[in-house]
């Protein structure tokens, strides 16, 4: 097998192409023969040594992937040989074969392409989680979608649609206000054209009709993390989800008293392990979503896995609208 690794996490300039033996999977596991991988945040951030995530070195980056199970360990009953999964075990994905928990693989339904399978765990099971377990939300309600263009953002327009509520979109530029709304936002704020404390506020409270929206979704942090929540409705509840833009914001919390607001965390990660059962049926929810054209993936484009790294610098452009993928053959 080959694959891209990280033997010193200085950045991405040191991850190196190499070729390294074909591992055995052990108890639980399978051994995935890897057609396509997202590139997500979080695999930038553990080449830097910044993610909370630390993996023994050396390791293979590669959060999320999809391909073909080509061997199983002892006690894997679930996954037979042959069997198409996609599978987020926060490593491994960046090469054409990894080991992975049997337990974290989702056996894909005939007819689910490769690319879209490995480009759907985080950013739906996020959303997901996020919008319909810990905001609950309801049809009819208003959801702000900052970042609304990224990979969570994509997915969250799609579900929060589903759901029957109205969505406002907010991006960082028009290209991707028009994305925002050809996914079905019913309105869209580009957010590079306003301040964030006076006419971002004014013109998120002219798009919600002056009650301000029921439920912020917020990937990105930063500046326009209070002017969102400052526009909030009464018990309105406000996601957590990241901080793509870099700073962690501070919130005074004399605004959840005054707007009777909620400031809700949004760990899809934790969930998934503390509450194992609710996670699978979520997952199985989601795959018939997809199945049945609600939800898809948007992708920006796809590359050979040969040029991880140009990947990684297109993603730093923030330019990226959907998902990158990369790819190890032709993958519908």
């Amino acid at each position: 097998m080959q694959a891209w690794l990280c033997e010193n996490p200085i950045g991405v300039e040191a991850l190196n192409w190499k070729e390294l033996p074909t591992p055995e999977p052990k108890v639980g596991e399978v051994l995935i023969e890897i057609q396509a991988a997202s590139l997500n945040f979080p695999d930038l951030l553990i080449v830097q040594n910044k993610y909370q995530m630390k993996p023994a070195l050396p390791f293979v980056p590669g959060s999320e992937y999809a391909g073909v199970v080509r061997a199983v360990g002892e006690g894997v009953r679930q996954l037979q040989v042959g069997q198409s999964v996609a599978c987020l075990s926060g490593t491994g994905g960046f090469g054409t074969h990894t080991l992975a928990p049997a337990a974290l693989c989702l056996p894909l339904p005939p007819g689910f392409p490769p690319v879209d399978a490995a480009a759907f765990i985080m950013i739906y099971a996020t959303s997901w989680h996020a919008l319909m377990d810990r905001a609950a939300l309801k049809a009819g309600e208003t959801v702000l979608i900052l970042g609304a263009a990224g990979g969570v953002g994509t997915a969250a327009i799609q579900i929060a649609k589903a759901a029957g509520a109205r969505v406002i979109a907010a991006a960082s530029s028009d290209e991707k206000c028009a994305l925002c709304q050809s996914l079905g936002a019913d309105a869209s704020i580009n957010y590079s054209v306003h301040t964030p404390q006076t006419s971002l506020r004014d013109e998120i409270r002219r798009l919600s009709g002056g009650n301000g929206p029921d439920v912020v979704y917020d990937p990105v942090g930063g500046d326009f993390t209070e002017a969102a929540f400052r526009s909030i409705a009464w018990r309105g509840r406000y996601l957590v989800v990241g901080f793509a833009s870099g700073p962690i914001p501070s919130l005074p919390l004399n605004l959840s008293l005054l707007k009777g607001a909620s400031i809700v965390g949004v760990f899809w990660g934790d969930f998934a392990k503390r509450e194992p059962q609710a996670n699978a049926q979520m997952m199985q929810t989601l795959a018939t979503m997809y199945m049945k054209g609600q939800i898809k993936p948007v992708i920006d484009q796809t590359l050979p896995m040969s040029e991880l790294p140009r990947a990684y610098a297109i993603m730093g452009s923030r330019s990226v609208k959907g998902k990158l993928v990369m790819v190890n053959r032709a993958s519908g």
